[in-house]
């Protein structure tokens, strides 16, 4: 124990970067734009990972202890460090980062409020809605909205079935992105 935690030190890649790591990964998957019609746009992916983090976030919340609320904040942090980096490559100036950024969280913490009251609440309709308002910026297949909500539930059904110390290492397992039925 003594010897994990002093080789944590020298880690250069702490867990909440490996799962945050992992949570772009899925939301990168060609399935969500090419099969299900996600923009492939900054605001697309933006979505993506604020639905894949909100999933891996609201499963620590339901952790309910100190450890896993100081990790999902760091999960957080790491994210919008990455935002934050990302404008910079994109070549927003210095001044413009912080409003960007203050936009960005708003945006993450509207969706995030969206998508966990329809999910306590079980339902499907909001849960569709909130989806085509911010995800399919208003237009969306109803297939492609049944498939994303069917694909929510089994990945919430995957973490919750993940022990919270592997999580903590940052590591995730999730589904298999959706894939529409053939025509």
């Amino acid at each position: 124990m003594i010897l994990k935690r002093l080789l944590a030190r020298f880690d250069p890649e702490p867990p909440q970067r490996r799962l945050y790591r992992r949570i772009v990964e899925q939301s990168r998957q060609p399935a969500f734009y090419a099969d299900l019609g996600v923009p492939d746009t900054v605001n697309g992916r933006f979505d993506m990972i604020t639905l894949h983090a909100f999933l891996v976030m609201n499963r620590l919340r339901r952790e309910r202890t100190q450890a896993a609320a100081e990790f999902s904040q760091a999960l957080f942090d790491e994210m919008f460090l990455d935002m934050d980096h990302n404008l910079r490559e994109m070549g927003v100036p210095d001044t413009g980062i912080a409003r960007r950024i203050r936009r960005m969280s708003e945006a993450f913490y509207g969706r995030v409020a969206a998508y966990r009251q329809a999910l306590d609440e079980n339902d499907e309709a909001a849960l569709k809605d909130a989806f085509r308002r911010n995800i399919f910026e208003g237009e969306a297949d109803p297939v492609a909205l049944e498939a994303l909500a069917t694909y929510v539930h089994a990945t919430e059904d995957r973490l919750a079935a993940q022990p919270y110390r592997e999580l903590a290492e940052g590591r995730v397992d999730f589904p298999p992105p959706p894939a529409l039925p053939e025509a």
